[in-house]
């Protein structure tokens, strides 16, 4: 599994990278690797105001369906439509073209190091 270091994560294993004061998020690879081939991606709107630890969308894959958790509290500015047309990608390279979408964060979140992220799965 992987973890890159740079990254900040949450227990509900969606990963984020701030550059700035926008916000990249995606799922993990061991998100990825739990759920199967994911098939289908529903991602908030552009704009929309989302609260940390509550749904914000839905990761569908062969074995079922998730809900996407909202990192922090936020707007979202960008989605990755390339990865909503290419579901597979979140898979494939869940740290890179697999990003799901971009966000201004307006609340401080609750994250964890890759060290803690790293801790927390091997638990599970």
């Amino acid at each position: 599994m992987t973890v890159p270091a740079e990254l900040s994560y949450t227990a509900d294993h969606e990963w984020i990278a701030t550059d700035g004061d926008v916000s990249t998020v995606g799922i993990t690879s061991h998100a990825a690797e739990a759920l199967g081939d994911i098939v289908y991606i529903s991602l908030p709107s552009v704009g929309d105001t989302i609260t940390a630890g509550q749904s914000c969308g839905e990761i569908e894959s062969t074995k079922s369906v998730s809900d996407l958790f909202a990192p922090a509290d936020g707007d979202v500015v960008e989605i990755n439509g390339a990865a909503e047309a290419d579901p597979a990608s979140i898979n494939t390279d869940p740290f890179g073209k697999g990003w799901l979408f971009r966000m201004r964060i307006t609340g401080s979140p609750d994250l964890l190091d890759a060290a803690a992220y790293t801790a927390l799965t091997e638990g599970a």
